[in-house]
């Protein structure tokens, strides 16, 4: 059982609430401190006492909890999560019916209806990411409200909380039904991943990125030198090498990327001998193609919203305009820079004024040729526009 906990919203937050946003801040209350434990079942009222949504207590990066309804007699129990499930799927029928992908997201946290949880599909598995104690608490209810709306074949789980060793002594993954093979084979636009369900916090695709994957494939690469920088497992790298790719070369500081990236290019049949894969530190990349005089006809720029290695420190909302700076005297002239972000905490228009900066910094004409943000699986909820962190921005250089 969850303990139900009346709050009392402060009036300058009511409206926000009733116009449908989705996140909790503990600056929202009057009387937050009644809150302990999180998983709480929140009511939420005005000073009146007039109801205003229901929700729950759970401590993320992003905030202190989610709305999960706007009625006062809807219960959240096992038919609720049923309920919210069945719609999420039925959103996402045409993915289900695509036979040339088959790895997407089908639940997408409070896109859905359920801040803190997302659900990925593999080939007929499952992920299940929790993220944080609260949406956790709710476990045994969501699993069981899923086994019985939908068929599978496995269920995987991942938590991306921290609790000071509560629920993290897993030795596994693996929740229920088959195991999953490792690796697990699942398409993508007609292209092949291998992903890894049981392998540590990320299974070896990143899924928000298909559509710019594929436009790098179909529109873009053909023919082109193609630099890959912070490649994880060269997923842009593979994609641009079935476009018809002069050649691609990848680089990422982890020594794992090495094999991961080789097995990505062999399972697609692609000739590794037209591949460079390179285990180093972007920035110190940078560094050596400026000495080296290398230029490419396009590099893809997808770093991690803060990173660190040895020797540098990376925040996008601060260095992105630094980092793009050293991308674009890399690009050949006339050549494509396709300059992502994940981060959530600016818009699309400020990604734009960092674009803008970069390149008026460094005296060159550009062109923004097309922009993409999260795709129709990674569902964003209307009134919480900053669910889609997603930022990708084409651009060819001019000049």
């Amino acid at each position: 059982m969850h303990n139900q906990i009346d709050l009392t919203l402060k009036p300058e937050f009511v409206q926000q609430i009733q116009n449908g946003y989705p996140l909790l801040m503990k600056e929202y209350f009057e009387d937050w401190s009644k809150l302990q434990e999180e998983g709480s079942l929140l009511h939420l009222y005005d000073k009146k006492k007039r109801f205003i949504a229901k929700g729950y207590y759970g401590l993320q990066n992003k905030g202190h909890g989610w709305i999960l309804s706007r009625k006062e007699d809807e219960k959240i129990d096992r038919e609720f999560f049923i309920r919210t499930i069945k719609e999420a799927f039925a959103y996402r029928k045409e993915f289900f019916d695509d036979t040339q992908t088959t790895a997407f997201r089908v639940f997408n946290g409070e896109g859905d209806g359920i801040g803190g949880l997302s659900i990925d599909y593999f080939e007929g598995y499952y992920l299940f990411t929790w993220y944080s104690i609260g949406i956790y608490t709710f476990k045994e209810n969501i699993l069981e409200a899923f086994k019985q709306s939908i068929d599978f074949k496995g269920i995987y789980q991942k938590k991306r909380f921290n609790s000071k060793g509560m629920y993290l002594d897993d030795k596994s993954d693996f929740v229920c039904g088959q195991e999953a093979p490792q690796p697990l084979h699942v398409k993508e636009n007609g292209a092949t991943f291998a992903i890894y369900l049981d392998d540590g916090a990320m299974v070896g695709v990143f899924l928000d990125q298909r559509e710019v994957r594929k436009a790098i494939r179909d529109k873009y690469a053909k023919g082109k030198t193609v630099l890959n920088t912070f490649s994880y497992t060269g997923a842009f790298s593979v994609f641009a090498a079935l476009g018809g790719a002069k050649s691609t070369t990848s680089v990422d500081l982890a020594k794992r990327s090495l094999p991961k990236t080789q097995e990505q290019f062999r399972i697609n049949n692609i000739d590794l001998q037209k591949q460079n894969i390179i285990v180093e530190d972007v920035f110190l990349y940078f560094k050596y193609a400026v000495r080296k005089k290398l230029l490419f006809d396009m590099v893809v720029v997808d770093p991690p919203s803060f990173a660190r290695s040895k020797k540098h420190t990376f925040s996008a909302n601060k260095d992105y305009v630094k980092l793009l700076k050293e991308v674009i005297q890399i690009t050949n002239k006339g050549g494509i820079i396709v300059a992502s972000t994940n981060a959530a905490n600016f818009s699309m228009m400020t990604f734009g004024r960092f674009i803008d900066k970069a390149f008026k910094d460094l005296k060159i004409k550009y062109k923004v040729l097309e922009r993409y943000s999260l795709p129709k699986d990674f569902r964003v909820a209307k009134k919480f526009q900053e669910g889609d962190y997603l930022k990708v921005v084409f651009i060819k250089k001019l000049s």
